[in-house]
């Protein structure tokens, strides 16, 4: 598993500091999405949404599929975001990912991976870390 850290200061978009919990989320997931960009992976779908859960980032990395899942916390507390992603919602991602494969690709299923970004911090200066391979299925 792999690791990728970078602070975001003064990001480009127009947020405030968000107050609920899913105005945050969604403030997340495009701190998320513009680092994983920066570093040349390209947005095929956000929010993807299955009976089984959903997957809150769709990337491309080369041929390579990526399924992402984002988490955020104010501050560093007592538990990396990332610890929070557990056996089962591991369990509920990969079965959400199987149904994107299954209604979104065409003729072959392209090999995949799962990472996960986490996002610590306030818009105006984020602790984004990109954990590559973060689980496998």
């Amino acid at each position: 598993m792999g690791a990728f850290s970078r602070r975001h200061a003064g990001t480009d978009f127009a947020v405030t500091a968000p107050g609920d919990r899913a105005s945050r989320g969604r403030w997340a997931e495009e701190v998320a999405a513009r680092h994983l960009a920066d570093h040349g992976l390209v947005c095929r779908e956000r929010n993807f949404r299955s009976r089984y859960g959903e997957i809150d980032l769709v990337m491309e990395d080369g041929a390579l599929v990526v399924f992402v899942e984002v988490r955020s916390r104010r501050g560093a507390g007592f538990m990396d975001p990332a610890e929070s992603v557990d056996r089962r919602k591991r369990a509920r991602i990969a079965r959400t990912a199987d149904t994107w494969l299954r209604v979104r690709s065409r003729a072959r299923v392209p090999e995949c991976r799962f990472d996960v970004v986490t996002v610590i911090g306030n818009p105006e200066d984020p602790d984004v870390r990109w954990l590559r391979g973060a689980f496998d299925t």
